[in-house]
């Protein structure tokens, strides 16, 4: 079983993006308003095309002792560019249908499979709950940009 907190993000975090761009036009969605920077949508790309990884890489710990993961980088997936030619709705339906899965996959697992583990190249051995942690840290740090690039107003970023 996994803490009331951590649950509670996981089957929620996500959502965020709908009431954040709720207002936006799709025009200011794909805006590239930083340089070099991805816009709203590839940001949600991102994250639609990431989840499924992160079950891949859950269903690899649980089967197999201490697997090692490469650092996952959307340039180098060649997939990445297929989800940011979905629509920004349908990212959002696969965002929540693989969320779905991730929460009944983890919230399923008896406490001894829940200390799994998987080794990240920069982290090192992280537990399954260490790296869902990690899954939604890097999640809110995405909305974030989101919310950043929704209300920047067409001014740069300041990073």
């Amino acid at each position: 079983m996994i803490y009331s907190s951590l649950t509670e993000r996981l089957k929620n975090q996500h959502k965020t993006i709908a009431s954040v761009i709720i207002k936006l036009n799709n025009r200011r969605i794909q805006l590239h308003s930083v340089r070099g920077k991805w816009s709203i949508h590839e940001n949600i790309a991102h994250l639609a095309k990431y989840q499924p990884v992160f079950i891949d890489r859950m269903r690899k710990i649980l089967a197999i002792d201490n697997p090692t993961f490469e650092v996952y980088k959307a340039e180098n997936d060649d997939e990445f560019e297929i989800y940011c030619a979905f629509t920004t709705y349908e990212l959002l339906k696969k965002i929540s249908a693989d969320r779905e899965v991730i929460y009944h996959l983890i919230n399923s697992l008896p406490k001894d499979k829940l200390e799994r583990i998987g080794i990240h190249p920069k982290f090192g051995k992280l537990t399954i709950m260490e790296w869902l942690e990690f899954f939604l840290l890097h999640e809110s740090h995405h909305l974030y940009t989101i919310f950043q690039l929704a209300h920047s107003g067409g001014n740069k970023l300041k990073q």
